[in-house]
């Protein structure tokens, strides 16, 4: 029991921080001046086209990709550039929760956790062997298509936020980690005023009392909800912190390989 309630109270404690981190942080964010948008059908945030070539030689193209290590769904990643800063329309916000919940990578992924947990014996109350794996991976499709939904789609539509996860891309190394990781708390409105991110954080909740009615019976318990419901948020500021910095790895990477190219004498 004392067990348990340092993991619950760990939990709380980091959400407590990151709360209290996003909220100087909600305070600091400004919406940039108006400029010209690109129209809504080209947002990159569901569009699997590449953006057109832009006139301006200093423009920032979008170098997200689309899934990390080709498996982790990474839809609602983009720059901060003018050009992606016009909202979403109400379709676009549930095709996008649609591309989260379907996507091939997104069945790898639930089922490799899933694997994970039959070997960690997590959840235990599952028990071992084929059945209760389906049964882990069932859960966590599921959990998938709830968590989308709220996330990206239901909630953003009604409270009229955006989505999105914006990029910051530049500046100090800590600067863009504390702004990856307060973006678990802080969101956009589609006007891009700065706002708390109620989607992420009722829409996490939400997932978690839905999943009391196909969890097993020893694990549908509030402090079991509210656990998970903190680490799933702790996750997610820690999935900003990748997406922040992916892109850069990679451009290292292959610039390297560039290097190496260019540099090795001709035969």
């Amino acid at each position: 029991m004392m067990l348990r309630c340092g993991r619950v109270c760990g939990v709380a404690g980091l959400l407590l921080a990151v709360i209290a981190s996003g909220g100087s942080a909600l305070g600091q964010d400004k919406r940039d001046a108006p400029t010209p948008k690109t129209s809504p059908s080209q947002s990159p945030a569901v569009s699997n086209q590449n953006p057109p070539a832009s006139s301006d030689p200093n423009a920032q193209q979008d170098d997200n990709p689309k899934r990390i290590l080709g498996i982790i769904p990474n839809f609602e990643t983009t720059n901060d550039t003018p050009a992606v800063q016009e909202p979403l329309t109400v379709k676009e916000k549930y095709v996008l929760a649609y591309h989260q919940s379907v996507d091939f990578s997104a069945h790898i992924g639930n089922a490799f956790q899933a694997a994970l947990q039959q070997a960690s014996n997590g959840q235990p109350h599952y028990g071992q062997g084929w059945g209760p794996y389906a049964q882990r991976f069932g859960a966590g499709e599921v959990d998938q298509v709830t968590s989308s939904f709220f996330i990206f789609g239901f909630l953003p539509h009604i409270l009229h936020e955006d989505p999105r996860y914006f990029r910051k891309a530049k500046g100090p190394v800590w600067s863009r980690i504390h702004y990856a990781a307060t973006r678990t708390v802080i969101s956009r409105t589609d006007s891009g005023d700065p706002t708390f991110n109620t989607p992420q954080v009722l829409g996490q909740l939400l997932q978690q009392g839905i999943s009391t009615s196909y969890y097993p019976a020893q694990d549908r318990s509030v402090s079991a909800v509210f656990q998970n419901w903190g680490i799933n948020l702790a996750y997610t500021s820690a999935y900003n912190v990748l997406k922040e910095f992916y892109p850069d790895f990679l451009r290292i990477v292959f610039h390297r390989h560039k290097e190496q190219a260019t540099s090795a004498p001709a035969n």
